[in-house]
């Protein structure tokens, strides 16, 4: 058998998912963010928006910058529009700075989550 090389769970800047992240790091594994943006929350959030106005970025790009600039984090936004396409392209050319990052790390709470499935475990 082959060894897992990532786990695909919801994580945004709103779910705190510290111990699945040290768990993965802990195995060599990488984490694969679905729904990053939380389900469009992030785009009117202050804190966001404030440091992606530092930036020249939007706060969804902010957000997703915080995902891919973590260690062993791989985000997939998903869009149909050829805009929103662009700008998630778009977070290659600037890094958040460590009090950024946490800034963005103390938004999340074990009770963010925003995605719930009829049949999600009921592991938090």
């Amino acid at each position: 058998a082959e060894p897992l090389v990532t786990n695909q769970v919801e994580y945004h800047p709103y779910l705190d998912q510290t111990p699945v992240l040290e768990a993965c790091r802990a195995h060599g594994m990488s984490l694969t963010a679905y729904s990053p943006l939380a389900k469009g929350r992030v785009f009117a959030d202050p804190v966001l928006q404030e440091i992606g106005h530092a930036h020249g970025k939007s706060a969804g790009q902010v957000a997703l910058r915080w995902l891919i600039q973590q260690p062993q984090v791989i985000a997939i936004p998903r869009s149909s529009k050829h805009e929103h396409i662009r700008s998630a392209f778009e977070i290659w050319d600037f890094a958040l700075s460590d009090a950024e990052m946490d800034r963005i790390s103390a938004l999340g709470t074990p009770q963010g989550r925003m995605v719930n499935f009829d049949f999600s475990p009921r592991w938090d």
